[in-house]
């Protein structure tokens, strides 16, 4: 059961990552002129990096409607891609 059940969870991480939708954070990653901006989800970001854990832990939304912004500009975009998937 677990040589089709982990294939497929990592396939669902994959698809949830690319959801354009139902996102809540939002990641600026690089220094101009080489930014880009990743959508993520933040429950996901919290417990699969620790790094990203704290870092939202101090970057808590101030409202519910807002996205939570992280700013990570010591890193490219390409790496950055790399780490989150």
């Amino acid at each position: 059961m677990s040589k089709q059940f982990f294939p497929s969870l990592s396939q669902n991480y994959i698809e949830i990552l690319e959801d354009d939708e139902y996102y809540d954070t939002t990641i600026e990653v690089g220094e101009d002129p080489n930014v880009k901006i990743f959508r993520a989800h933040m429950i996901i970001l919290y417990y699969r990096s620790p790094f990203l854990r704290r870092t939202l832990s101090s970057n808590k939304k101030n409202d519910n409607d807002a996205l939570a912004h992280i700013k990570l500009s010591n890193i490219s975009p390409e790496i950055f891609q790399i780490i989150l998937k």
